[in-house]
């Protein structure tokens, strides 16, 4: 996939996207906060669950300002451990501070032409993008990190500052699309697909 937003773009409207809470929630739900990060994520890339506590970090430090979002838009019949089944089981387990939704048509991820998983994208009160990325530049161990790109650009807008950084590449694992690639594909591959 070659798509993705653009910084000032409009964020794509999604609506009825089942959270494991058992709750459908939309873009219009998602107004309470001046700061939105909408983010792609799953249950099993290496790059989600070594960065999921900094992730966890950075959403609770600007919890006052900022709305987290996670969306797992991965095809379960492609990858089994992303089932629905499967994020309420780990929401239930590590209870992040986010909505954790399902785009089970996948239709979510290609509107916002998400790349990776994780990738993040933060929208300002106006729902344009703003920055677009990744959270570091080593979600695989942030024990090796030199960057703090995600907590560096909302700092910037909260302050309202222009970010310095808008756009990085995202580090992580592709989204897994119905059909492809095969349901067994060990999870230390899944960034080369």
């Amino acid at each position: 996939m070659s798509y993705t937003l653009q910084l000032g773009d409009k964020a794509p409207n999604f609506e009825n996207l089942l959270s494991t809470e058992g709750q459908l929630y939309g873009v219009k739900d998602f107004d309470n906060k001046s700061f939105k990060v909408i983010f792609f994520t799953c249950n099993h890339c290496p790059y989600v669950t070594g960065s999921d506590e900094l992730t966890r970090s950075v959403a609770e430090t600007f919890k006052d300002d900022v709305e987290f979002i996670a969306i797992n838009s991965n095809s379960a019949n492609t990858y089994q451990e992303d089932s629905f089944e499967n994020m309420v089981a780990r929401m239930e387990s590590l209870r992040f501070p986010w909505l954790y939704l399902h785009d089970e048509t996948q239709n979510t991820a290609l509107d916002y032409g998400a790349l990776k998983t994780p990738h993040f994208f933060v929208f300002n009160d106006s729902w344009r993008l703003i920055y677009t990325g990744r959270n570091t530049d080593n979600p695989r161990d942030t024990s090796q990190k030199t960057t703090n790109d995600l907590s560096n650009a909302l700092e910037e807008a909260i302050q309202g500052k222009k970010i310095s950084v808008p756009i990085t590449n995202p580090i992580g694992c592709n989204i897994k699309w119905e059909g492809k690639p095969p349901h067994w594909m060990p999870a230390e591959a899944c960034d080369l697909i």
